[in-house]
């Protein structure tokens, strides 16, 4: 066994992983909400074409982006290594749906730059952030 010691947990450890498992946690709700037509239904125009109109790859991109993440959020706050890989999976799940929420947001809806902003960019960048965050800390704080 070796005499390594790991850096004591940082405060931002726990804020990074909770945030980031409440925002998974949100987009499983959302994903969830997703598949009851009434819910749907009361949705702006945009929210709906999205939805609506979304092919089972892109279905299946968002299951895995958002059910990924939150698996590998609390895959970190239990140091596992594992982390990063399932980071990985989750952040390519977001990209394929967004090949298709990008198609939608080119199309003849007007998306507002505030929607383009929070289901494009956002979820992206919040991905890519937890793949990055969950490598540096598993090297920092891992088990």
């Amino acid at each position: 066994m070796g005499n390594q010691s790991r850096a004591k947990l940082h405060w931002s450890f726990w804020v990074v992983c909770i945030i980031g498992l409440v925002w998974n946690a949100g987009g499983a709700v959302n994903y969830l909400m997703q598949t009851d037509i009434e819910i749907v239904s009361s949705m702006p125009a945009t929210h709906q074409a999205i939805i609506m109109g979304r092919p089972i790859w892109a279905t299946g991109g968002f299951a895995i982006g958002v059910f990924g993440g939150a698996i590998g959020c609390i895959f970190l706050l239990l140091r596992w290594r594992s982390s990063i890989s399932i980071f990985l999976i989750s952040l390519i799940g977001i990209i394929v749906t967004m090949v298709h929420t990008i198609d939608v947001a080119m199309s003849d809806i007007e998306f507002s730059i505030l929607e383009i902003i929070v289901m494009v960019i956002l979820p992206l960048v919040v991905a890519l952030a937890l793949v990055l965050y969950a490598k540096y800390a598993i090297v920092k704080y891992g088990r």
